[in-house]
């Protein structure tokens, strides 16, 4: 109602002028317009003990990360992260906890007691940024990097970081195995390694699933390797992971390569997939490699250069009975061995797929590629 509105207008002007709730001064009646700040400050102490209590369950403390220098500090904050990394639902409350943190502090920035928590925010702030960064710069070469750098710092006896290993663009086929597996045995930082591995891994695997819908298997191979990691945190559990997570790496690279072992790009290929049925002759999987090659140029050539194809019903349409057309043809189609109802069901995966990854040729999913 009106008269609540003003009311709260006016405690909220007060907090920020110093007077009272009606404009006369401190010394009004009301005593409200004072209690504002000590809630806000309150707040913001228990939003802080709460991401304290968490740590420290976790032996993990922010007053490593404010107290200390150098070394000690970065072994603090990785403490920190260890602690919020413990499984994927850890990992999202803490970084809920720290939200809740921020905006407390910035609704007392005009307070002048929120100095006494400058400290606390800072060590914060540290933590949650580097969590962020590792999600957003999540990379095979560099977490491998760090995990031979981490390792290094953690034997070090003095405190000058050791310098790390420069090490070329990751490929599967090159890493040693043996070593990646001692080093993360010894690893201060298993929980933060397997945490940005998966990450890593999740934006590589939404790359294949774009460009290819019948890559599933991996989502379904990856899922199990986390729904079993987050079930369990034991030392044996992690160092499976780690292992289950390099060996899901290496099947990527195998797939990413198939393509250039069957004798096509990566656009072909998945056309190429979605054509094929069991039980083929070797001549049937030629044919339908020249199928795949030629359906798709004839589509990007015109059809698919359409400004908005999408959107509209005649030029969906008119897609739809091209890939149909090409696939009945006896000079362009499938071999004879696909029934009608094989070339309808075909007909329809190949349009599916070419709605979703081509709004526009070049395709955006396979930009990257041809760059």
């Amino acid at each position: 109602d009106y008269c609540g509105i003003l009311k709260n207008l006016r405690k909220a002007l007060a907090t920020f002028s110093g007077t009272g709730d009606d404009g006369r001064g401190g010394n009004g009646v009301e005593t409200e317009p004072a209690k504002p700040d000590e809630e806000l400050l309150a707040d913001l102490r228990e939003a802080i003990a709460f991401v304290r209590a968490f740590l420290e369950e976790r032996s993990a403390s922010l007053d490593g990360i404010i107290g200390q220098t150098g070394f000690a500090r970065n072994a603090a904050i990785l403490a920190a992260k260890e602690a919020a990394n413990e499984n994927d639902e850890t990992r999202k409350r803490f970084e809920v906890m720290c939200r809740a943190v921020f905006s407390k502090f910035k609704a007392c920035i005009t307070i002048e007691g929120v100095n006494a928590c400058r400290g606390e925010f800072d060590a914060i702030n540290i933590v949650y940024k580097s969590l962020q960064q590792d999600r957003e710069q999540a990379d095979i070469t560099d977490i491998i990097r760090q995990l031979h750098q981490v390792v290094d710092e953690a034997i070090e006896t003095q405190t000058q970081p050791a310098i790390a290993e420069e090490l070329p663009p990751y490929a599967i086929s090159k890493i040693d195995f043996d070593r990646l597996r001692r080093e993360f045995e010894r690893s201060p930082a298993k929980r933060t390694t397997v945490q940005n591995l998966k990450t890593a891994i999740e934006q590589r695997l939404q790359r294949l699933l774009q460009q290819n819908p019948l890559r599933t298997d991996f989502q379904r191979h990856y899922e199990e390797i986390v729904a079993e990691y987050n079930r369990e945190k034991d030392r044996v559990t992690i160092e499976k992971t780690f292992e289950a997570l390099l060996q899901i790496m290496g099947e990527m690279d195998d797939e990413e390569s198939r393509a250039v072992r069957e004798g096509l790009d990566e656009e072909s290929l998945a056309v190429f997939d979605l054509l094929r049925k069991p039980n083929l002759t070797s001549g049937d999987i030629k044919r339908i490699k020249a199928v795949a090659v030629d359906l798709l140029e004839t589509l990007k050539a015109e059809k698919l250069r359409i400004n908005h194809w999408r959107d509209k019903e005649s030029t969906r349409d008119a897609v739809r009975l091209t890939i149909q057309d090409y696939l009945w043809n006896e000079q362009t189609g499938l071999p004879e061995t696909y029934s009608e109802e094989d070339v309808r069901d075909k007909t329809e995966a190949v349009f599916v797929h070419v709605f979703r990854a081509y709004p526009t040729v070049p395709s955006p999913y396979y930009a990257s590629m041809a760059s």
